[in-house]
């Protein structure tokens, strides 16, 4: 749950805090998104969210889990997922993102306790209801990086190597540690799908197109988006258009035509049509209230 910034494969780029620490903390509100909707999303790292406030929908691959306060995520590595609003209603969260590597040590710890876990294909999550241990030590790594003292990455990775060990717990009693190296699975054809849209959306996408990225017919190509993203292809490379068009939009003084057009909208009714079902309201119009947002306060 955060701005999304993806690389060619469509993975994201994380912004750590430190770039020698692979760890991100940060507080967040659904508001701050788009139609209070984060962008389908995966990365290397380890993603725990959780609910201070309000209620959260979450969706890795596919399936939908309705998150309450107090109620925590893990997402594991590689795992297609994103957040959204329930009945349009804000949610404030905790999330916080590290890479595996931070808590691989040595051989024996990694192949013991860590890619049993991040290689396994049947963990894609974890859901923590209610008050937990688990939520304790988030709000406890978020305090030390408020803190600001100069040993956080040391207290940091042992919060976090307290964290995965009950995740490893979780997963043992649940009997979830044996596995085997599976052959490409519809996931992995759904992710060159997606990939293939967030590297073109500049230009036309036929449906054939997305479908020749996965190797696959066009109408195998419109289940697995029904099934993963519960939207046409063409439906999710326009909302992907509308969600970069926001952000230039947002950081940008080129003209409202331009930017539809460097979205992959050949047209400027079609982009305005397709911007003001989805947010209400017309490019130009977010436009004047993102820059209201940006001014600082006047003294009375």
């Amino acid at each position: 749950m955060l701005d999304v910034d993806v690389m060619q494969d469509a993975s994201e780029i994380v912004h750590y805090d430190n770039p020698e620490f692979p760890l991100y903390i940060r507080y967040g509100v659904l508001s701050a998104y788009p139609h209070m909707k984060a962008l389908c999303h995966w990365h290397e790292d380890i993603e725990l969210v959780c609910i201070l406030a309000g209620e959260m929908y979450y969706d890795v691959n596919g399936c939908k889990v309705l998150l309450h306060q107090g109620d925590t995520i893990m997402v594991n590595a590689k795992q297609m997922h994103y957040g959204y609003a329930h009945l349009e209603r804000e949610c404030s969260f905790l999330c916080i993102l590290f890479h595996p590597q931070l808590l691989m040590g040595n051989a024996y710890t990694s192949s013991r306790y860590i890619t049993p876990i991040t290689e396994n294909p049947h963990i894609a999550y974890l859901v923590y209801r209610g008050a937990s241990e688990l939520e304790q030590l988030q709000k406890k790594l978020m305090a030390l990086k408020e803190g600001g003292g100069g040993g956080f990455a040391l207290a940091a990775t042992a919060t976090l190597f307290q964290v995965w060990g009950i995740l490893y717990e979780t997963c043992k009693k649940r009997n979830r540690m044996d596995y085997e190296k599976q052959p490409p699975t519809d996931l992995a054809i759904q992710k060159k799908m997606v990939s293939y849209i967030y590297q073109n959306y500049r230009e036309a996408i036929p449906l054939a197109a997305i479908a020749a990225a996965g190797h696959v017919s066009a109408s195998k190509c419109c289940i697995l988006f029904k099934k993963y993203l519960q939207q046409s292809p063409i439906d999710f490379a326009n909302a992907y258009r509308l969600e970069v068009s926001c952000n230039l939009l947002k950081s940008t003084t080129e003209n409202i035509s331009s930017i539809a057009f460097a979205c992959g909208f050949n047209h400027l009714s079609y982009y305005s049509k397709l911007f003001y079902r989805k947010y209400r309201c017309t490019p130009g119009a977010f436009r004047k209230a993102a820059a209201g947002e940006r001014k600082p306060a006047q003294p009375e």
